[in-house]
């Protein structure tokens, strides 16, 4: 929720071009980002994508309507918004399949895109998952999207507080 509040925020006036990039890590990390991620993109008024390299599908209950490519570059095409994470192969659940460091999301990469903004869930690798000058430069908005879960966690809070479900 909060990533969608987010892309809200700085939402432009057309239909944004929303990805999802698998991105390289030394660990092979869960699904469930991902998996939320894309749940709640479903829902929102954008053209969806998830982009990651062959053996990295996610579970199709949540990929189904999404189009996906195992072409990054083709992905960041034109796109607003670039979120990336790592997560680990789901048929072979646990294990590394690519540590392909050309799936780093880059300048190069983001020139691609229709001035895109950057996400990220953090904490993150530096110049593994992004470089630096993506992660620090005026189109990330990592800090401000780690900043905007602290009022999705008030919200849950009150609700629980209020007994609402």
């Amino acid at each position: 929720m909060t990533d969608w509040v987010t892309i809200e925020e700085h939402r432009p006036a057309h239909r944004p071009r929303v990805v999802l990039s698998w991105a390289p890590h030394p660990r092979p990390l869960p699904q469930a980002v991902a998996n939320s991620f894309l749940e709640w993109m479903q829902r929102a008024d954008v053209d969806l994508v998830l982009a990651h390299p062959k053996g990295y599908e996610l579970a199709e209950e949540f990929t189904r309507g999404v189009t996906v490519t195992n072409h990054q570059n083709e992905a960041f095409e034109g796109a607003d918004f670039i979120y990336a994470k790592n997560w680990s192969s789901y048929q072979d659940y646990g294990q590394i399949l690519s540590q392909d460091a050309g799936w780093m999301i880059t300048q190069k990469k983001m020139a691609l895109t229709n001035n895109g903004m950057f996400m990220h869930c953090l904490p993150v690798r530096r110049n593994v998952v992004v470089a630096d000058a993506v992660l620090d430069g005026p189109n990330s908005l990592a800090i401000e999207q780690a900043n905007n879960r602290t009022y999705a966690a008030m919200a849950v809070l009150k609700s629980i507080l209020e007994g609402k479900d």
